[in-house]
C-alpha cells in the first residue's frame, strides 16, 4: 500500500514538472550602477568632489559647495586634516541652511562658494601627512609645504569654478588656523583675506605640544589619532575610566607612550627629541614667520579667553603683524568668551557654569565674520567698519571697541600695569609688601599631583567628557588641597577692568633641584549670589597657565635650581578681557603640578624629564616670599 501511494506521488510530481517550462539562468549583476550620482534637482546648492593637482603632481581632494544660482561669487576656502566631507556634514536636507554646519550654511547665504579640502596624506588626499609640516626649508627638504599647496589650490579654483569672482577668503580653526596663517606666506594674489581661528602658531611656548616647557601629556591621544592611520580610524584605549590613574601608574611620559605605543609615531619622537626651545621649534613658530612678511592680505585673527588648547596663538600672530600695519586697517582681532573653536559652530551663550547674555557666537558672525569676508571678498563690498579689536569683556558681558591691543580703546581708556602683591599670611593687596616679611609654604609630591580638574578625568576624546570647558572649571577643588597655596585680596569696593596680559613675577625656592609652577589668577564670587544662587562662592579661572622652571632663564637651556636658594620667575599668563565686579574678590593660587594634563616634573633635575625615572621622582618643599626684598607680584592690565 506504502509502495503504490509513493510511486503514484512520484507520478505526479514528474507530471507537474513537464507542464511548467524550463527557466533561463539569469545573470546576476551589481545593484550599484556604475556613474550613477544622487539627482540635486531638489537641492538649493550642489556639491563637486574634485581633486587638485599640486606642482609636484600630487592631488589633494576637495568638496565645492556651490549655492544655486551663484555667479560671481567669493569663494572660502578651508583647509582641514579632519576630513573635508565631515566638515560639510550638516542634517540630512535639500537645504544648506540645514544640510551645511551653522558657519558655513550662513557664509553660504551670504553669497559665499564654500571650499573644504583634505590637506596632503589625509582622508581622500594623496601624499605624506606631515604634523603641522614646516615650511621649505631646514625642517622641510621637499618642494611643498602648506602655503604652497594653498597657492596651487586657489591657483586652480579661480580657473576652474566659473561661478566665482575670481576672490578667495581664507578661514579655519585650530589646525585649520594653522592653515590659513600659512596661506599668508607667499599669498596668492587671488587671496584678499584671511581669517584664522584658534591656530596652532607655537607648540612650545603655550600651544598644544608644551606650554612654557611642560609637556602636555594628554595629547598623546591626539597624537595616536592623527598618526596612526590617515582618517583617523584609531583612538587610545585607557585601561580607566578615570585616566588620573592610568597615568599615574604609567610613570613618565615615554613609559605611557611605550604602553600605548605611541613611541613609535615620529610626532612623539621628535618631541621626546626637543624638550627645550631649540631651533627646530622656533623656525616653526609662526608669530616669528610672519613678523618678517610683508602684510599683503587683509586678517582677522580670533582668539577665545577659555581656549583649552590653543590660547596662545591669535594674540601672539596679531602683535607679531601689527607693526606692519601702518594705517591700522589690515591686522584685526576679536576676543570672545569661548573655548577652541565655539565660535563657528557652537552655541556661546555659556560655556560650562558661565552665562554671557546671549549668543556671543552668532553676534561674532553676523557683525565681525560675515562683513569682513564681505567688504574685501565682495565686489563693491562696504566697509564693515570694524574696530582693529573687538574684545568681549567677560564679567560685564559687553563687547568693547579698541583702537589697538593692550595699548588703548576708542572712547579714549589706556590700560596701565597695576601690581596686586602676595602676603606671606594669605592675603592679596594693592600695597607693595615691606620690611622681612616671610613666605607660604607647601609640599609637592609627584605622588600625589595635583589635578587640572576635579576627579574622574576622562580620555579627551571620551564620549562623556567636558574637556572643552575646563578653564572654566569651579577651582575650589584645589583651593581644598594643602599642596595649593592661596592668596585671596578684601572684597572689592570698586570694579576693577582689565584688558591684555597679566604677568607673575614671583620669588620662590624649592628644595629639590627642578620645579613646576602654575598660577592661576581667579575671580571669587561673592558668598551668596543672588542673581545665580548655584553661582555663590564660584572660583572663576580667567587666566592660568604652568612654567617649567628649568627654563627660568633660558627657554632653550635647561638648568637645574639651585636648592633652597630664593630664584625669581615671570610667567606670562594668557591674555584677559574681564571685568571683577564690585563685590568679588581676586584670588591667586600656586602649585607645582597640573596632572594630568602636564606630565609631572620629577623635581629632580634630569638631563630630559621624558625619560625621568621612578627614583627621580621627589618630594619638595616649595616657598612662596613675599618681603620688601621679594615682592611676589601679578602685574594686572588694568584699564582706569
Amino acid at each position: 500500500m506504502v509502495r503504490r501511494f509513493a510511486t503514484a506521488l512520484l507520478s505526479s510530481a514528474l507530471a507537474l514538472a513537464a507542464a511548467v517550462p524550463a527557466m533561463a539562468q539569469t545573470r546576476v549583476t551589481s545593484d550599484i550602477p556604475p556613474g550613477f550620482k544622487p539627482s540635486d534637482d531638489l537641492k538649493d546648492f550642489t556639491i563637486r568632489e574634485v581633486q587638485i593637482p599640486m606642482r609636484d603632481g600630487v592631488k589633494l581632494h576637495a568638496n565645492i559647495v556651490i549655492p544655486k544660482g551663484a555667479k560671481n561669487a567669493p569663494i572660502i576656502f578651508s583647509r582641514t586634516p579632519y576630513s573635508a566631507d565631515k566638515a560639510i556634514t550638516g542634517l540630512p536636507s535639500n537645504r544648506y541652511s540645514m544640510a551645511l554646519p551653522t558657519a558655513y550654511a550662513e557664509l553660504a547665504a551670504a553669497g559665499y562658494i564654500i571650499v573644504v579640502q583634505d590637506v596632503r596624506g589625509r582622508y581622500k588626499s594623496e601624499g605624506d601627512y606631515i604634523i603641522a609640516k614646516p615650511l621649505i626649508g631646514p625642517l622641510n627638504d621637499t618642494k611643498n609645504d602648506h602655503s604652497t599647496d594653498t597657492y596651487d589650490s586657489i591657483d586652480w579654483l579661480v580657473k576652474n569654478v566659473p561661478e566665482t569672482n575670481g576672490k578667495v577668503g581664507t578661514v579655519g580653526v585650530s589646525y585649520g588656523g594653522f592653515t590659513t596663517l600659512m596661506s599668508l606666506v607667499n599669498p596668492h594674489p587671488a587671496l584678499k583675506a584671511a581669517v584664522p581661528i584658534n591656530p596652532l602658531v607655537d607648540g612650545w611656548i603655550g600651544d598644544d605640544w608644551f606650554h612654557n616647557g611642560a609637556y602636555r601629556q594628554s595629547f598623546l591621544d591626539w597624537v595616536y589619532r592623527m598618526s596612526a592611520d590617515k582618517s583617523s580610524r584609531y583612538g587610545l584605549q585607557f585601561d580607566r575610566q578615570d585616566t588620573y590613574e592610568s597615568w599615574l601608574k604609567a610613570g613618565s611620559v615615554s613609559d605611557m607612550a611605550k604602553l600605548i605605543g605611541v613611541d613609535k609615531l615620529p610626532v612623539f619622537q621628535k618631541a621626546v627629541a626637543h624638550p627645550a626651545y631649540d631651533d627646530y621649534w622656533k623656525e616653526q613658530a609662526l608669530d616669528r614667520i610672519l613678523a618678517k612678511e610683508p602684510l599683503k592680505v587683509p586678517t582677522l585673527h580670533v582668539h577665545s579667553l577659555w581656549d583649552q588648547e590653543d590660547i596662545y596663538g591669535a594674540p601672539a600672530v596679531y602683535e607679531a603683524m601689527e607693526p606692519k600695519d601702518k594705517g591700522n586697517d589690515e591686522n584685526f582681532m576679536i576676543i570672545g568668551p569661548w573655548r577652541h573653536g565655539q565660535n563657528m559652530n557652537l552655541d556661546g551663550s555659556k560655556l560650562g557654569a558661565i552665562d554671557f547674555d546671549g549668543n556671543t557666537s552668532a553676534w561674532y558672525r553676523e557683525k565681525v565674520l560675515i562683513p569682513f569676508f564681505d567688504q574685501h571678498l565682495k565686489d563693491g563690498g562696504k566697509n564693515a567698519k570694524l574696530a582693529p579689536v573687538t574684545a568681549f569683556e567677560t564679567g560685564a558681558n559687553e563687547w568693547h571697541r579698541y583702537n589697538r591691543w593692550p595699548l588703548s580703546c576708542a572712547s579714549g581708556c589706556p590700560s596701565q600695569s597695576r601690581s596686586i602683591y602676595f602676603s606671606a599670611d594669605g592675603g592679596l593687596g594693592w600695597s607693595a609688601p615691606g620690611g622681612a616679611g616671610g613666605f607660604a609654604e607647601y609640599v609637592s609630591d609627584p605622588a600625589r599631583p595635583v589635578t587640572y580638574r576635579q576627579r574622574p578625568i576622562l580620555s579627551t576624546y571620551n564620549p562623556q567628557t567636558s574637556w572643552g570647558q575646563w578653564l572654566v572649571d569651579d577651582q575650589r577643588f584645589a583651593e581644598a588641597r594643602p599642596d595649593v597655596v592661596t592668596f585671596v585680596s578684601d572684597v572689592l569696593t570698586d570694579d576693577v577692568r582689565l584688558a591684555g596680559q597679566p604677568i607673575a613675577k614671583f620669588f620662590a625656592s624649592t628644595s629639590g633641584t627642578d620645579s613646576d609652577w602654575v598660577v592661576k589668577l581667579i575671580d571669587v564670587y561673592p558668598a551668596e549670589y543672588p542673581a545665580a544662587p548655584e553661582m555663590g562662592g564660584y572660583e572663576l579661572a580667567i587666566s592660568m597657565d604652568i612654567m617649567r622652571g628649568r627654563y627660568r632663564d633660558d627657554p632653550s637651556k635647561p638648568s637645574a635650581i639651585p636648592a633652597n636658594k630664593v630664584v625669581e620667575y615671570q610667567l606670562k599668563l594668557p591674555q584677559v578681557s574681564h571685568k571683577f565686579l564690585k563685590g568679588h574678590r581676586i584670588m591667586v593660587q600656586i602649585q607645582s603640578s597640573w596632572f594630568p594634563l602636564y606630565d609631572r616634573n620629577p623635581q629632580t633635575f634630569v638631563p630630559n624629564i621624558f625619560t625621568a625615572k621612578k627614583s627621580d621622582y621627589v618630594k619638595a618643599t616649595q616657598r612662596i616670599y613675599s618681603s620688601a626684598k621679594y615682592p611676589s607680584r601679578i602685574e594686572l592690565p588694568v584699564i582706569p
